[in-house]
């Protein structure tokens, strides 16, 4: 992991001994006259964020519907003081609108363990996974390593092997090998 000292973060940051940087990301942006400079971005700090942070957000949104039992999914964001960022609020609003057919997927092809006992956090990610896989171009690869690192940090031990079984078997349905 990198050292936050070797990059420029914003004067107003300041890192307590115990805050942990999980990562840091140097982006290298096009000026006014489109010729790419050395412009380096912190993402979360500056209010553009990654795409595993949009994710990220859309599974506490999905997480926090299904709690809530907010119906359909999607309007929780019109209960949200700030928009989220676009890809995180297309996620949502995209498991919200295709949820019966992810659901069916999951179903499927969770022979002994019902959907419904699935523990709420890997339910909302499978959701999310499968989504992306079945209504995005995003690369299958993608799709599930990014869901298996959200169930490393979020859910039980040995969810992220669970998920990853799952997201395979989804993909080997919605996106066969050709």
């Amino acid at each position: 992991m990198p050292d936050p000292g070797e990059h420029q973060l914003p004067p107003e940051l300041s890192l307590a001994a115990d805050d942990v940087v999980e990562d840091v990301q140097v982006v290298v942006e096009p000026d006014l006259d489109d010729e790419a400079v050395d412009a380096p971005r912190t993402s979360g700090f500056d209010g553009v964020g990654t795409r595993r942070e949009s994710r990220e957000r859309a599974l506490a949104l999905l997480y926090e519907a299904e709690q809530k039992g907010i119906e359909p999914f999607a309007s929780i964001i019109d209960t949200l003081p700030v928009v989220p960022e676009a890809f995180a609020g297309e996620l949502v609003v995209g498991v919200s609108d295709h949820r019966d057919e992810i659901d069916g997927l999951l179903r499927r092809f969770s022979v002994s363990w019902p959907l419904e006992r699935m523990p709420a956090i890997d339910r909302a990610l499978l959701r999310l996974g499968t989504y992306e896989l079945a209504h995005t171009d995003v690369p299958v690869g993608a799709c599930i390593s990014e869901a298996v690192e959200l169930a490393k940090r979020y859910s039980t031990d040995d969810s992220h092997k669970f998920v990853n079984g799952m997201l395979a078997r989804v993909a080997t349905e919605v996106r066969p090998a050709p």
